[in-house]
């Protein structure tokens, strides 16, 4: 199991910045709250399939969507299959300010692995920053049974609101930009079954 508590996520960024260069706009790849909270400034956005990689909701959020003894959810984008998401374009004079700010929100402890993926678009190609995550990762869940995702979706409440109101937003602004999973309508599903949603 990685011991992520020692990343260096300092280093990690610096490392970022010099694949990126700096020399071009900077595209970031969401899949999940990136598309609904984007909270940086793109002067553009399209769809795009990102292959090799998938959105799962199996990793555990001991802060903003649960607590260290109620975990929640939150989407991960693991390797295997395919994933529909949004690119954003920044511009590259804000790249750097923009991508600061990007890391705050989204490495404050190292738990993603940042890569650069190929991103296909109705536009052409693009290579994108996403946080991924492995399985090694202690916060990877691994699949959960109905049951269990129920009594998380019951319970789980973090800083930023419970692990429910992060996946119906999630799942509803996958349905809106037509870029939604079967994992995701299927959860939804389940949680409006049984009225939590």
């Amino acid at each position: 199991m990685q011991n992520l508590a020692v990343r260096d996520t300092t280093a990690l960024l610096a490392q970022v910045r010099q694949q990126w260069g700096g020399s071009a706009d900077l595209w970031v790849f969401g899949y999940a709250s990136l598309i609904w909270r984007p909270e940086f400034d793109a002067v553009e956005h399209r769809p795009a399939l990102v292959r090799g990689w998938h959105r799962a909701f199996q990793m555990r959020s001991r802060v903003n969507r649960g607590t260290p003894e109620q975990p929640g959810l939150v989407y991960a984008l693991l390797s295997g299959g395919m994933c529909k998401g949004m690119v954003y374009r920044i511009p590259r004079e804000r790249g750097r300010d923009e991508l600061d700010r990007l890391w705050h929100r989204e490495m404050p402890t190292g738990v993603y692995d940042p890569r650069w993926l190929r991103c296909q678009t109705a536009g052409g190609e693009v290579m994108a920053l996403a946080f991924t995550l492995s399985r090694r990762s202690p916060n990877f869940t691994g699949r959960i049974d109905d049951q269990e995702m129920l009594r998380i979706l019951r319970h789980a409440q973090g800083r930023y609101g419970s692990t429910l109101d992060y996946l119906v937003r999630t799942a509803e602004a996958l349905r809106q930009h037509r870029l939604c999973d079967r994992e995701s309508a299927r959860l939804l599903a389940l949680a409006r079954r049984e009225g939590l949603a």
